[in-house]
């Protein structure tokens, strides 16, 4: 099955934070993963926070770097996505980053999987509830 997963997901398949063993289960279940090229981004940008806390070590922040370009996720162009994350972000007053995803899995007709508690309550009753699983 395919899923759109988020940087929320992704980056506890890498670092190991609360709910990564779900995120885990994920890894298990023979999925195939799309992402928009944004999420390399959002994911070293994690890394960083945390190397820079001190909650990671500079190897395991190289490692990280590494593991996004070679990870289980297959990257889609964002271009193609952009009116319509743009028109998401209107829409539903939330993020542009969030709504690439979003608009990815309403492009591929898959489930978008995220940890992202902010996106879930920001789609609360709309129509696209329903293309978003909060990561459990």
């Amino acid at each position: 099955m395919k899923l759109v997963v988020d940087a929320s997901v992704a980056i506890k398949w890498m670092i190991d934070e609360p709910d990564s063993e779900l995120a885990d289960q994920l890894l298990d279940g023979g999925h195939d993963f799309l992402a928009p090229e944004l999420i390399v981004a959002e994911i070293i940008s994690a890394a960083w926070k945390k190397r820079r806390m001190g909650s990671i070590g500079a190897a395991q922040y190289d490692d990280i770097v590494l593991r996004v370009a070679d990870g289980p996720i297959t990257y889609r162009p964002m271009r193609p996505l952009a009116a319509s994350a743009a028109a998401l972000a209107r829409e539903l007053d939330h993020p542009v980053y969030d709504c690439f995803y979003l608009a990815l899995a309403e492009a591929e007709n898959v489930p978008l999987v995220t940890a992202d508690r902010r996106l879930v309550a920001a789609l609360g009753t709309t129509p696209l509830a329903g293309r978003v699983q909060p990561l459990q």
